[in-house]
């Protein structure tokens, strides 16, 4: 389960945010995905489909805000991150596509 929420935008899609703890083990101790789809329903099953079995979204206490709407509409996949910040620290982390997220360390030689 994770803390988020999700804004339904004019052209009836959605953006859901959700706050997650990172599925790497050496990964950052949190990350805030953003999501674009046509419904919550299939934002969250594009996550499943991508490993992360256990996210739910309840309720709506962290809706995403304007600036990570725009930072989701705009990259050709839809599907972002970036560590989770404690506060509003300037400069924020930089959006990176899901792929590096989930992508596996190289094994050891």
């Amino acid at each position: 389960m994770a803390a988020g929420g999700f804004c339904k935008l004019p052209n009836g899609t959605v953006v859901v945010a959700l706050n997650l703890p990172s599925p790497a083990a050496d990964g950052p101790a949190g990350v805030r995905v953003l999501v674009h789809a046509q419904n919550r329903a299939r934002a969250l099953t594009r996550l499943r489909n991508l490993g992360l079995r256990a996210v739910y979204l309840r309720g709506n206490a962290a809706p995403p805000s304007p600036d990570e709407i725009t930072a989701v509409l705009h990259h050709p996949d839809g599907l972002i991150w970036r560590t989770a910040p404690d506060s509003d620290v300037w400069p924020m982390e930089l959006w990176h596509p899901i792929k590096a997220l989930l992508r596996r360390p190289a094994a050891p030689a």
